[in-house]
């Protein structure tokens, strides 16, 4: 044939890293299902690497087709970014499939990389889970068979319809959104949830020091450089990091640039990130603090209404986190969002998650370099939000 064809594709990762696969279709443009493809692609890949074969799979198929125009459809955003040349390529492993696909593209007259949401993507999403399935059961890194047949092999596997054609041959949507084991599979969700990953910056001078450090903007320790850069190598194992925001002080921008640097991601500075003001105990101890005015140190530890001496309530700061999460909803609704920020930001995010009381922020601990995970649904779900994990510290050990 010549002419364009449509390829929808997707990966995915279960331990990110752990067993992975990928799955794609390709279409005609009239809407005919041309090819689809299950592919194994190992026992311990990320879902971005993972992503990276589906997308190579279709090129491959187009070319065999003899197809003169391609569009690859992903919800990957990192994949389309990345291959259409707007975001930088740092992980080694990406960075040699990236080149496997120039090499293909050449084959062509025109590719373009578009993003499409998680919903529209459905059929490819869930060969790549045939494909993991696959993997599970031992079939060793390659193309599967027929997806149909796949399928059947599989224990307690049933036969699937085919999905309607339509006019924009596009995959028909899946509404049921919740896959088993999930908490959208528990709560009825239908949408994607939108995941935040908090990170708490590095370590400090201040803050090896047991000091209030709110406002003043030190930069990382040695130590600190180090656990960022753990961090960020932990990161990108997972992938799956669509976007990543900080904090303006320069503590939480150099962890946020080691992190961008492995997803290949630019960092988005946002003000409302900054820590909490802690007025006249700003690099004091606790106790130093507490010695200057113990009955208002008690009180403000107790009360979120009660401000440190010409400070940042809890309750105001509360209130400005909680308008960040919002906003980073509403523009990156279903994404991974990697939000670097300092301590009480972060207990903020998880007090959201969990729709508790102030009482939470005297009552949860968070290591420097540690990560935590949220997730909020923005429709459909009879629990809105959840807590992932919460204060991880794996990668500093």
């Amino acid at each position: 044939m010549s002419g364009k064809v449509l390829i929808y594709t997707d990966g995915g990762s279960r331990g990110n890293p752990g067993i992975a696969g990928s799955g794609t279709v390709v279409y005609s443009e009239s809407g005919e299902v041309l090819r689809e493809i299950v592919y194994v692609v190992g026992k311990k890949a990320t879902n971005n690497v993972a992503e990276y074969h589906g997308m190579l799979r279709g090129l491959e198929a187009a070319a065999d087709l003899g197809a003169s125009v391609v569009e690859v459809r992903m919800d990957s955003k990192l994949v389309v970014e990345q291959m259409s040349g707007r975001w930088k390529i740092k992980h080694p492993a990406m960075q040699e499939l990236a080149v496997q696909a120039r090499r293909l593209m050449e084959r062509f007259d025109a590719v373009t990389f578009t993003w499409v949401p998680r919903a529209r993507n459905k059929e490819a999403d869930h060969l790549s889970n045939v494909a993991m399935d696959a993997a599970a059961q031992g079939h060793a890194p390659g193309i599967v068979a027929e997806a149909s047949s796949v399928e059947a092999s599989l224990p307690g596997a049933t036969s699937a319809e085919p999905a309607e054609e339509t006019a924009a041959a596009e995959p028909a949507e899946d509404t049921a959104n919740g896959t088993a084991g999930t908490p959208s599979h528990w709560t009825g969700a239908t949408a994607t949830p939108t995941r935040f990953v908090l990170l708490r910056h590095g370590q400090t001078t201040m803050n090896a020091a047991r000091q209030y450090s709110g406002r003043t903007d030190t930069a990382l320790t040695e130590v600190g450089v180090e656990q960022a850069q753990a961090a960020a190598r932990l990161l990108g194992e997972r992938g799956d990091i669509d976007v990543i925001v900080s904090s303006p002080l320069a503590r939480c921008v150099q962890t946020a640039e080691a992190a961008g640097a492995v997803l290949g991601l630019e960092v988005e500075v946002i003000d409302d990130l900054i820590e909490l003001d802690f007025g006249d105990w700003e690099g004091k101890t606790f106790d130093q603090a507490h010695e200057q005015d113990p009955e208002l140190h008690d009180e403000w530890i107790t009360d979120p209404a009660v401000c440190p001496p010409n400070g940042e309530t809890l309750e105001a700061l509360h209130r400005r986190i909680r308008n960040v999460r919002r906003d980073l909803v509403k523009r990156y609704e279903g994404k991974t969002i990697l939000v670097v920020s300092h301590v009480t930001p972060i207990k903020s995010f998880l007090r959201q998650a969990l729709d508790a009381g102030p009482q939470v922020f005297s009552r949860m601990f968070l290591d420097v370099a540690s990560i935590s995970v949220v997730e909020f649904y923005a429709e459909g779900a009879r629990i809105g939000s959840c807590v992932r994990t919460f204060n991880e510290t794996s990668h500093l050990r």
